[in-house]
């Protein structure tokens, strides 16, 4: 593993159990992510990039290799030590905003430090209206998820993912809901936030989204292809994201109560 790197997946294999037999998601997989790089990630339906990304966020266990994140080895966490983990380091912005609709927006913004027992009332509620700020929302913090379009509760959800100041955010389809003008937007945010030093990794299914990130991992039947010069040349086809369900969700804020 490279000093500078933030991510190394070494040599993963990741076998669920299905109704015929034993299923290899990943083959073998190998990569490197360093600290402040953009890296999309980008695969056809079943092609093994969402099993990736579960890596690395440390929400599935490699049947074997070594998964390293900020130099923790997340193979030696139990769930309990991965959730705590989890909610200091990483930030993760899903597809469906995964805002609790009777919590005010600053309310939903504080909650990862609940769950991580950061700081006191004031310092959280501080905390969140500058995380509000930064992404252009403070003035909606009193308001409920209900009130706002799709592309404000997405600035929220990235509010929420910044809260904690993790050094690596997660995008899970961060885009996918939204129309190309505020995708756009939100984009701009991203870069932003790399530019601040942070490490961002992006699932997306829009290529030409891809094509301005300075790096993507394309996954094709559970193993790493083409660089991106050769990604940006091939043709559209349907991509599929991690797609994380509300159960998923819940598993990891319960988990991160403990």
């Amino acid at each position: 593993m490279s000093k500078k790197s933030v991510i190394c997946v070494e040599d993963v294999v990741k076998t669920f159990a299905g109704p015929a037999g034993a299923v290899t998601i990943l083959k073998n997989i190998s990569f490197e992510i360093g600290r402040g790089e953009f890296v999309g990630v980008v695969g056809p339906s079943g092609s093994g990039k969402s099993t990736a990304i579960n890596m690395i966020t440390g929400i599935d266990r490699p049947t074997s290799g070594n998964v390293y994140v900020l130099d923790e080895h997340l193979n030696k966490l139990n769930e309990n030590q991965m959730a705590q983990w989890r909610g200091r380091n990483i930030g993760i912005i899903f597809q469906f905003f995964q805002l609790l609709p009777t919590l005010s927006v600053a309310e939903n913004v504080q909650l990862p430090m609940h769950f991580c027992k950061i700081g006191n009332r004031r310092m959280r509620k501080e905390r969140a209206l500058h995380c509000l700020e930064l992404v252009g929302m403070v003035d909606h913090a009193h308001k409920l998820p209900g009130m706002l379009s799709g592309g404000q509760q997405q600035r929220v959800a990235i509010a929420r993912a910044l809260v904690n100041d993790p050094p690596l955010i997660v995008g899970d389809e961060p885009t996918g809901n939204l129309d190309s003008r505020t995708s756009a937007d939100v984009f701009e945010l991203f870069n932003a936030i790399v530019e601040q030093g942070k490490t961002m990794v992006m699932v997306t299914h829009d290529r030409d989204l891809a094509a301005q990130l300075p790096r993507v991992i394309e996954v094709l039947d559970g193993k790493l292809v083409r660089p991106h010069a050769d990604f940006m040349a091939q043709p559209s086809r349907p991509t599929q994201s991690l797609n994380l369900n509300t159960s998923e969700v819940q598993y990891v804020l319960d988990k991160s109560m403990a």
